[in-house]
């Protein structure tokens, strides 16, 4: 017992001893850290006298600046060139033309069918937009109105300046005779009657454009005036965004009666005095300058400049353009130039493909609380299930990816139809969801009832019972 004790204490004051060493190291080392500061200093300050201190260390600074900077790996910002250099590179290696090669202030490329823009340059700007007014009045007329309706000329209506049909008031017109005179000629005085005749005021004609332009799904439209000169209120100034009138002109060419008006090269009529022949020509170059041209119509005004939107279509694919403040006089040809460039991108990129995925396998999901298929209890019952299939044509250029996400239950609750939606699958390209289909059960499967558990036992208890009598049944 004392030598353990001895050992004891023999290792205690070995560490006691190892500690004070520690600490006496420890001391010096501070020291010496605090000498070659203090060292330190004072050549800075001899340096910083005799004139020699940056000199003698602006290189050594750089040299850690640059060795930090690698160390760290920053990140460099791109200037507003380079930014740009790199927008133009992207455009390029997707076919798209570069924002400075169209005279259009505000431009869009619109697939009709699902109104997804493919291609804007300040697409999304308000703007003030002319006679391209003029479809939005073509349209609500063509909804609302009948073509053989009688149209009275009111003073106001024929006060209207050029471009103008120059009906005089009192005048009567038949509405049909009127939107030729609107969309071929973009004559404004027309433009007034048939609003008048619509909406009963100018003002009303323009509720019911605005109204029109929100039921489309138009996030910055605002109309004054139904012939699209320029115009301002307490509420806003007349106009649109590119986007905005792509998306109206897409619901336009869907009624047969719009294409067939504006599609027309010429029309004449008169009053239904018979007092007056008018004669009227389509200004659409576009319709001659494409192939699958479809309807179009321009506007002017000193505000606006050369506006334009325009629809072509070829094979399955629809193609809007509209084109805002694209050059002043004298460059009225300017609109032409941007409208085909559009078109033509659109045609060489955009692909119409089915992207529907057909034979797709589910697992099979388990029916809670269902009634099992062999008779007997805790039976595990489980359905099959499979989507709806069918052609899912998108618009699509060859480096877009179409994806699919499947929302599949586990579980479902009895009883189960066959046919019955128990789940779904969304298609989405890039971030917007294209597309949705139901997925449903292959076939049905009952809920377990309390008859189904009385049948259950009544089977138990006859089954029991003929045992029983079998086996106490009398040899002979």
């Amino acid at each position: 017992m004392m030598g353990f004790l001895k050992i004891v204490r023999r290792d205690y004051y070995k560490e006691k001893g190892r500690r004070q060493m520690d600490i006496s190291l420890r001391q010096r080392q501070i020291k010496a850290g605090f000498g070659k500061r203090i060292l330190l200093f004072s050549l800075c300050l001899s340096f910083s006298f005799v004139g020699n201190f940056p000199e003698v260390f602006a290189q050594e600074a750089e040299q850690a600046e640059v060795t930090q900077a690698a160390e760290n790996q920053q990140e460099v910002v791109p200037t507003e060139a380079e930014n740009q250099q790199e927008v133009v590179s992207t455009q390029a290696a997707q076919g798209q033309p570069a924002e400075s090669t169209l005279y259009a202030k505000s431009a869009v490329l619109m697939d009709a069918e699902s109104g997804r823009v493919l291609y804007e340059k300040n697409g999304y700007q308000h703007m003030p937009n002319a006679s391209t007014t003029k479809i939005m009045t073509c349209i609500l007329a063509l909804e609302q109105g009948n073509l053989d309706d009688e149209v009275k000329v009111s003073s106001y209506a024929a006060s209207m300046p050029k471009v103008r049909l120059g009906m005089a008031a009192d005048d009567t017109f038949q509405l049909k005779d009127l939107l030729y005179s609107l969309m071929l000629e973009s004559h404004n005085d027309s433009a007034v009657a048939i609003a008048e005749h619509i909406g009963g005021s100018v003002e009303g004609f323009a509720q019911k454009m605005n109204q029109k332009a929100e039921e489309l799904g138009c996030k910055d439209t605002y109309f004054i005036t139904p012939n699209g000169l320029d115009g301002q209120d307490e509420t806003g100034v007349h106009g649109t965004t590119a986007a905005d009138l792509a998306k109206i002109m897409s619901y336009c060419i869907k009624n047969e009666t719009f294409l067939e008006i504006t599609r027309t090269p010429s029309h004449q009529f008169s009053n239904l005095a018979g007092t007056k022949t008018y004669n009227c020509n389509n200004h659409n170059a576009f319709l001659q300058m494409m192939e699958g041209a479809l309807s179009g119509k321009t506007g002017f005004t000193g505000n606006a400049g050369y506006c334009y939107v325009g629809a072509l279509r070829r094979d399955d694919r629809t193609f809007i353009v509209a084109l805002l403040a694209c050059g002043w006089p004298n460059n009225k040809t300017y609109k032409w130039s941007d409208t085909k460039t559009l078109m033509e991108y659109g045609l060489s990129q955009y692909q119409c493909v089915d992207v529907c995925e057909y034979g797709k396998e589910f697992p099979q999901a388990k029916v809670l609380d269902a009634e099992p298929e062999n008779g007997r209890l805790y039976q595990e019952v489980s359905v099959p299930m499979k989507a709806k299939e069918e052609k899912l044509m998108v618009l699509k250029r060859a480096d877009e990816e179409v994806k699919t996400v499947y929302e599949i239950p586990e579980t479902v609750e009895a009883p189960v139809k066959e046919g019955q939606q128990v789940g779904c699958v969304r298609y989405f390209l890039g971030e917007k969801q294209i597309a949705e289909f139901p997925i449903c059960a292959a076939r049905s499967v009952k809920k377990q009832s309390a008859a189904w558990y009385k049948n259950y036992l009544m089977k138990l208890f006859f089954m029991e019972k003929n045992f029983y009598f079998e086996e106490n049944e009398p040899s002979s």
